[in-house]
């Protein structure tokens, strides 16, 4: 198994973008790249958590960044899910990490103009949620 031994330094790049990768539309599974980072190095946990919110976070924004220069359509913002998130605001990106309607979530965000910032921060809370217990799960056993 020695192509399993990766180096930290190599596997927290890898967990970065991979990371990225998952919160745009592109398909990836950056939770198994860091339960399998953590069982090679447990020592990085906190580094690999942090890492991968970042990540997870940019790719979520970068979405965002996508629905906010999108044209405005009219009625489309009548519909219930975009009423739901216009009443609810940059709290509901609690839930961008849940798989599909999480990139929904993001692009929906920014076509809808709210705030950068506190879209962001709201987005990184539950990312960063999601990532320490996936890494909870990958050290207990």
């Amino acid at each position: 198994m020695e192509w399993l031994n990766v180096t930290a330094e190599h596997g927290l790049a890898g967990l970065l973008l991979a990371s990225f990768l998952a919160a745009t539309v592109l398909p990836g599974g950056s939770e198994a790249v860091l339960w399998g980072f953590l069982k090679i190095h447990p020592e990085q946990a906190s580094t690999a958590i942090w890492l991968a919110t970042l990540g997870n976070t940019a790719g979520g924004m970068t979405s965002w960044a996508c629905g906010r220069f999108l044209p405005r359509w009219q009625g489309l913002d009548r519909l219930p899910r975009m009423h739901h998130l216009q009443r609810w605001g940059s709290p509901a990106l609690l839930f961008a990490w849940l798989p599909l309607a999480g990139d929904a979530l993001c692009i929906a965000a920014g076509w809808l103009r709210l705030h950068w910032l506190p879209c962001c921060l709201f987005m990184a809370l539950g990312k960063g949620a999601r990532y320490w217990l996936v890494a909870q799960g990958a050290l207990a056993n």
